[in-house]
């Protein structure tokens, strides 16, 4: 009867220390695995830092107001117009 008992206990013990290996090996193999997906995502947000510095430069680029100007002038035929028929209005 006691021989029964040991021979039962140490099945399970041998039992829950090999569910105990399985759960590290596959704690491990989710902790590589959401690595990877972090390594991932921070170079695609590094890539979108930089697309956006490179949009922030094209946006300064095309709205300057020399270029307005310049395009008013060139493809609008737009002109200043003579200085006695701007009125200044003060408040």
């Amino acid at each position: 009867m006691l021989r029964t008992i040991g021979l039962l206990a140490n099945g399970v013990l041998l039992l829950a220390v090999v569910a105990s290996g399985i759960a590290v090996v596959w704690a491990r193999h989710q902790d590589r695995v959401t690595f990877v997906e972090l390594t991932r995502l921070q170079s695609e947000r590094d890539a979108l830092n930089v697309e956006f510095g490179q949009l922030e430069l094209e946006q300064a680029t095309l709205a300057s107001p020399s270029r307005i100007e310049a395009i008013a002038r060139g493809q609008l035929g737009m002109i200043s117009p003579p200085s006695g028929s701007v009125e200044l209005i003060r408040r």
